[in-house]
């Protein structure tokens, strides 16, 4: 028996990375799932091997987001869960960077999760209740030099959680945030971001030495839209190998 039998699931960002993990979890578990992304060549090519259900989806869109949820709905009769996992990430230093850049990264990681949450909610009621899984990062609770647009979407994906959850509480929706650390994904080791980093002293400053697997986060994205977390709501959770406790960080 899965952990997430009978759930129907809406994950954003889904054709690599950590979406993608989350996506082969999420059947692993029992879920029937409706993805979305831009990169249409890949989500095509993860639907055709694993039977998830790709819709290209543009988080910034409000007409994509009504597109990917009917999918969701039409194809499976419901919606139980959505994973706001998509993001991207732009390295520059405040100096440097073009306010268009930022605005890309707000619309993309902060008002694409906002525009999922609102999305979901007349599926869920309708359902009976629902559970929101908010894709944040460490850099949701420290700055990161080079990262200030990504830093405040993150920041900001936090106080949306816990709005979210308080209003959505009486129709039985839960809303948390997953706050990933150093994950081994494309986004993670983006050449700009990587020539500014030093790598050897950043795994030195890590409590567990390496960086996770993808899957590592997806199992805990797969526990919050569980029944097995039914009094969780509001809450943040680091998937980061003890990054944010301080030692050397």
């Amino acid at each position: 028996m899965g952990l997430l039998d009978g759930k129907v699931a809406l994950i954003t960002g889904g054709a690599r990375g950590m979406g993608e993990s989350h996506v082969r979890l999420f059947l692993e578990e029992g879920a029937r799932v409706v993805f979305g992304d831009v990169l249409e060549e890949e989500g095509k090519a993860l639907a055709a091997e694993t039977g998830a259900a790709y819709v290209r989806h543009d988080v910034r869109s409000p007409a994509e987001w009504r597109r990917a949820v009917d999918t969701a709905t039409e194809l499976h009769g419901r919606l139980d869960v959505l994973v706001n996992n998509a993001g991207i990430l732009t390295y520059g230093r405040i100096q440097d960077m073009e306010p268009e850049d930022f605005d890309r990264v707000i619309d993309v990681n902060l008002k694409g999760t906002w525009l999922g949450v609102k999305s979901v909610i007349d599926p869920m009621k309708a359902a009976g209740r629902g559970a929101i899984v908010n894709i944040s990062s460490i850099e949701g609770f420290v700055g990161a030099e080079g990262l200030s647009a990504y830093a405040a979407s993150k920041f900001a994906v936090r106080g949306l959680t816990k709005s979210a959850a308080r209003e959505l509480a009486r129709f039985k929706i839960r809303v948390n945030s997953v706050h990933p650390g150093a994950i081994n994904t494309a986004m993670a080791v983006n050449p700009d971001l990587m020539a500014e980093v030093d790598v050897e002293a950043f795994v030195k400053s890590m409590v567990i030495k390496r960086f996770a697997k993808p899957v590592e986060v997806s199992h805990v994205v797969a526990f919050l839209a569980s029944d097995r977390a039914s009094y969780c709501t509001g809450s943040e959770f680091t998937v980061d190998g003890g990054l944010l406790t301080g030692a050397g960080y």
